[in-house]
Protein backbone atom coordinates (compact mmCIF):
# COMPACT_ATOMS: atom_id res chain seq x y z
CA UNK A 1 0.00 0.00 0.00
CA UNK A 2 1.17 3.42 -0.97
CA UNK A 3 0.60 5.99 1.11
CA UNK A 4 0.26 10.01 0.14
CA UNK A 5 2.03 11.84 2.72
CA UNK A 6 2.63 15.68 2.94
CA UNK A 7 2.79 18.52 5.30
CA UNK A 8 0.24 21.52 5.90
CA UNK A 9 -0.08 23.88 8.51
CA UNK A 10 -2.46 23.80 10.94
CA UNK A 11 -4.44 26.82 12.74
CA UNK A 12 -1.76 26.84 15.83
CA UNK A 13 1.28 27.18 13.16
CA UNK A 14 3.10 23.39 12.98
CA UNK A 15 2.86 20.99 10.38
CA UNK A 16 0.66 17.98 10.20
CA UNK A 17 1.85 14.99 8.28
CA UNK A 18 -1.73 13.70 6.53
CA UNK A 19 -1.99 10.05 5.38
CA UNK A 20 -4.72 9.25 3.38
CA UNK A 21 -5.40 5.59 3.60
CA UNK A 22 -8.54 3.57 1.69
CA UNK A 23 -11.56 4.11 3.71
CA UNK A 24 -9.61 6.14 6.25
CA UNK A 25 -7.96 9.80 7.25
CA UNK A 26 -5.11 10.06 9.76
CA UNK A 27 -2.76 13.37 10.52
CA UNK A 28 0.50 13.39 12.21
CA UNK A 29 1.72 15.93 14.20
CA UNK A 30 4.97 14.70 15.41
CA UNK A 31 5.88 18.24 17.28
CA UNK A 32 2.59 19.46 18.44
CA UNK A 33 3.40 19.75 21.92
CA UNK A 34 6.89 21.53 22.86
CA UNK A 35 9.06 18.78 24.48
CA UNK A 36 9.27 20.28 28.11
CA UNK A 37 5.74 21.50 28.40
CA UNK A 38 5.52 17.40 26.79
CA UNK A 39 7.44 16.05 30.11
CA UNK A 40 5.61 18.39 32.34
CA UNK A 41 2.38 17.27 31.17
CA UNK A 42 3.61 14.13 31.53
CA UNK A 43 5.04 13.98 34.98
CA UNK A 44 1.58 15.54 36.63
CA UNK A 45 -0.48 13.01 34.90
CA UNK A 46 1.12 10.49 36.15
CA UNK A 47 0.10 11.49 39.49
CA UNK A 48 -2.72 13.40 39.29
CA UNK A 49 -5.09 10.54 37.29
CA UNK A 50 -6.75 7.81 39.45
CA UNK A 51 -5.17 5.10 37.82
CA UNK A 52 -6.56 1.25 37.80
CA UNK A 53 -6.13 -1.76 35.58
CA UNK A 54 -10.19 -2.57 34.14
CA UNK A 55 -11.07 -6.10 33.63
CA UNK A 56 -12.87 -6.97 30.53
CA UNK A 57 -14.49 -9.90 29.13
CA UNK A 58 -12.85 -11.52 26.10
CA UNK A 59 -14.34 -14.80 24.90
CA UNK A 60 -16.56 -15.03 28.18
CA UNK A 61 -13.36 -14.65 30.48
CA UNK A 62 -12.58 -12.10 32.49
CA UNK A 63 -9.05 -11.05 32.29
CA UNK A 64 -7.02 -7.53 33.47
CA UNK A 65 -5.83 -5.12 30.68
CA UNK A 66 -2.11 -5.26 30.04
CA UNK A 67 -1.92 -1.35 31.20
CA UNK A 68 -3.58 1.45 33.52
CA UNK A 69 -6.44 3.13 32.21
CA UNK A 70 -8.59 6.19 33.76
CA UNK A 71 -11.39 7.77 32.30
CA UNK A 72 -12.43 12.02 32.62
CA UNK A 73 -15.32 13.80 30.70
CA UNK A 74 -18.55 15.77 31.04
CA UNK A 75 -21.45 14.89 33.50
CA UNK A 76 -23.21 12.09 31.49
CA UNK A 77 -20.22 10.75 28.96
CA UNK A 78 -20.30 7.34 29.97
CA UNK A 79 -18.55 4.89 27.64
CA UNK A 80 -18.23 1.13 27.20
CA UNK A 81 -16.16 -1.39 26.03
CA UNK A 82 -15.40 -5.41 26.04
CA UNK A 83 -17.98 -5.80 28.73
CA UNK A 84 -17.48 -2.69 30.74
CA UNK A 85 -18.65 0.65 31.35
CA UNK A 86 -17.18 3.51 32.66
CA UNK A 87 -18.80 6.77 34.11
CA UNK A 88 -16.29 9.93 33.52
CA UNK A 89 -14.82 11.61 36.27
CA UNK A 90 -14.10 15.26 36.67
CA UNK A 91 -11.64 17.09 34.67
CA UNK A 92 -8.42 17.79 36.36
CA UNK A 93 -6.64 21.06 35.01
CA UNK A 94 -3.96 19.59 33.43
CA UNK A 95 -6.41 17.09 30.80
CA UNK A 96 -8.20 20.36 30.34
CA UNK A 97 -4.93 22.44 29.18
CA UNK A 98 -4.44 19.81 26.57
CA UNK A 99 -7.90 19.03 25.89
CA UNK A 100 -7.94 23.24 24.77
CA UNK A 101 -4.75 22.71 23.00
CA UNK A 102 -5.94 19.67 21.00
CA UNK A 103 -9.39 21.54 20.02
CA UNK A 104 -7.69 24.62 19.04
CA UNK A 105 -5.52 22.28 16.79
CA UNK A 106 -8.41 20.27 15.10
CA UNK A 107 -11.28 22.45 15.31
CA UNK A 108 -13.28 20.15 17.07
CA UNK A 109 -14.73 19.78 20.43
CA UNK A 110 -14.14 16.72 22.90
CA UNK A 111 -16.41 15.78 26.19
CA UNK A 112 -14.47 12.86 27.07
CA UNK A 113 -10.90 11.48 27.00
CA UNK A 114 -9.42 8.10 27.65
CA UNK A 115 -5.94 7.85 28.97
CA UNK A 116 -3.62 4.64 29.20
CA UNK A 117 -0.42 4.28 31.00
CA UNK A 118 1.84 1.68 29.45
CA UNK A 119 4.40 1.11 32.36
CA UNK A 120 6.72 -1.00 29.64
CA UNK A 121 6.99 -2.53 26.95
CA UNK A 122 4.78 -5.42 28.24
CA UNK A 123 1.75 -3.48 28.57
CA UNK A 124 -0.32 -3.22 25.14
CA UNK A 125 -3.70 -2.58 23.85
CA UNK A 126 -5.00 -5.20 21.04
CA UNK A 127 -6.11 -4.92 17.49
CA UNK A 128 -9.62 -3.05 17.83
CA UNK A 129 -11.37 0.12 16.42
CA UNK A 130 -13.40 3.00 18.35
CA UNK A 131 -16.38 2.43 16.78
CA UNK A 132 -18.58 1.94 19.49
CA UNK A 133 -22.22 3.30 18.73
CA UNK A 134 -22.05 6.21 21.44
CA UNK A 135 -19.30 7.56 19.60
CA UNK A 136 -21.57 8.04 16.23
CA UNK A 137 -20.89 7.91 12.70
CA UNK A 138 -17.04 8.35 11.73
CA UNK A 139 -16.07 9.70 14.83
CA UNK A 140 -12.98 11.95 15.46
CA UNK A 141 -10.24 10.27 17.75
CA UNK A 142 -7.46 12.80 18.77
CA UNK A 143 -4.59 10.98 20.08
CA UNK A 144 -2.04 12.30 22.38
CA UNK A 145 1.37 10.79 22.79
CA UNK A 146 3.36 11.78 26.00
CA UNK A 147 7.05 9.83 27.45
CA UNK A 148 8.46 7.11 25.52
CA UNK A 149 8.13 6.85 21.88
CA UNK A 150 5.90 3.08 20.99
CA UNK A 151 4.97 1.60 17.33
CA UNK A 152 1.57 2.02 16.59
CA UNK A 153 -0.08 -0.48 13.87
CA UNK A 154 -3.19 -0.33 11.61
CA UNK A 155 -4.17 -3.04 9.38
CA UNK A 156 -7.84 -2.96 6.94
CA UNK A 157 -10.50 -4.65 8.96
CA UNK A 158 -11.74 -6.50 5.49
CA UNK A 159 -8.98 -5.91 2.30
CA UNK A 160 -6.12 -8.43 3.48
CA UNK A 161 -4.21 -7.14 0.25
CA UNK A 162 -3.38 -3.47 1.75
CA UNK A 163 -0.18 -3.92 3.81
CA UNK A 164 0.11 -3.02 7.66
CA UNK A 165 0.93 1.29 8.26
CA UNK A 166 3.28 1.33 11.05
CA UNK A 167 3.63 4.95 12.94
CA UNK A 168 6.54 5.76 15.98
CA UNK A 169 4.33 8.07 17.84
CA UNK A 170 7.13 10.58 19.88
CA UNK A 171 6.95 12.20 23.01
CA UNK A 172 4.36 15.17 22.77
CA UNK A 173 2.85 14.35 19.50
CA UNK A 174 -0.88 14.29 18.40
CA UNK A 175 -2.33 11.47 16.15
CA UNK A 176 -5.37 12.67 14.30
CA UNK A 177 -7.84 9.92 13.27
CA UNK A 178 -10.90 11.10 11.11
CA UNK A 179 -13.53 9.81 8.57
CA UNK A 180 -14.21 6.74 8.51
CA UNK A 181 -11.10 5.26 9.49
CA UNK A 182 -12.55 3.58 13.31
CA UNK A 183 -15.05 1.59 10.08
CA UNK A 184 -12.55 0.48 7.42
CA UNK A 185 -9.19 -0.22 10.44
CA UNK A 186 -8.33 -1.78 13.12
CA UNK A 187 -5.75 -0.76 14.88
CA UNK A 188 -2.94 -2.04 18.32
CA UNK A 189 -0.16 -0.67 20.34
CA UNK A 190 2.32 -4.29 20.14
CA UNK A 191 4.02 -5.63 23.38
CA UNK A 192 7.89 -4.79 22.59
CA UNK A 193 10.97 -7.12 24.05
CA UNK A 194 13.39 -4.06 24.10
CA UNK A 195 13.41 -1.67 27.41
CA UNK A 196 11.47 1.14 27.22
CA UNK A 197 10.00 3.52 29.62
CA UNK A 198 6.73 4.52 30.62
CA UNK A 199 4.45 5.85 27.69
CA UNK A 200 1.03 7.95 28.75
CA UNK A 201 -1.95 7.97 25.55
CA UNK A 202 -4.55 10.24 25.73
CA UNK A 203 -7.30 9.56 23.17
CA UNK A 204 -9.59 12.32 22.79
CA UNK A 205 -13.37 11.72 21.98
CA UNK A 206 -16.76 12.93 21.82
CA UNK A 207 -19.98 10.76 23.35
CA UNK A 208 -23.02 11.15 21.63
CA UNK A 209 -24.79 9.15 23.17
CA UNK A 210 -24.96 7.39 26.76
CA UNK A 211 -23.52 3.97 26.81
CA UNK A 212 -25.62 0.93 25.80
CA UNK A 213 -24.09 -1.33 28.56
CA UNK A 214 -26.14 -2.09 31.51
Amino acid sequence: MQETLFQTPDVMGSKAEKIYLPGGEIALYRNWMHRDEASVSFEKLSTELAWEQSIVQIHGRKVLIPRLNAWYGDPGAEYGYSGIRLKPRMWTSTLEAVKFKVEATVASEFNSVLANLYRDGRDSVSWHSDDEIELGTNPIIASVSLGAQRRFVLKHRRRKNLAKLELWLPHGSLLLMTGATQHNWYHQLPKTTRPVQPRINLTFRNIQRASPLP
